[in-house]
């Protein structure tokens, strides 16, 4: 997914899924599985170390990481290639992700991370 104000973050993630599917298809015939986890935000301390605590995703209700990391085990336990893990609003978006153009997926994701978006908790604001 094209992400905006993460680029390299978002291109990581897109070099990490080509090159599962990859190794999976050159291990196919050795009984290694490959699996490749695709969780949509979760409740990490992932967005405050990337300062993305003032954004709207960073500030926003996240997926359960123990949920996450269920669903990424069973899938790999299953043989599936990848897993979309998280809420079914993370499914949602991955799917509209390989739908929509490239543009309107960077613009929709521009509104989730771009500085300054997040919520304010009762003591900012005040």
């Amino acid at each position: 997914m094209a992400g905006s104000f993460e680029a390299v973050y978002s291109a990581s993630k897109a070099f990490v899924q080509s090159f599962a599917q990859g190794i999976r298809n050159e291990l196919k015939d050795s009984g290694v599985t490959i699996t490749s986890l695709m969780p949509g935000p979760t409740e990490t301390n992932f967005f405050h170390r990337a300062g993305l605590d003032d954004t709207r995703i960073g500030s926003s209700q996240k997926d359960n990481p123990a949920e996450v990391a269920q669903e990424g085990f069973e899938a790999l336990m299953e043989g599936k290639d990848h897993v979309i893990a998280g809420s079914f609003k993370n499914k949602v978006l991955a799917a509209a992700g390989k739908i929509l153009p490239e543009t309107v997926v960077a613009e929709a994701h521009r509104h989730l991370s771009k500085p300054g978006t997040g919520k304010k908790s009762e003591d900012e604001a005040a």
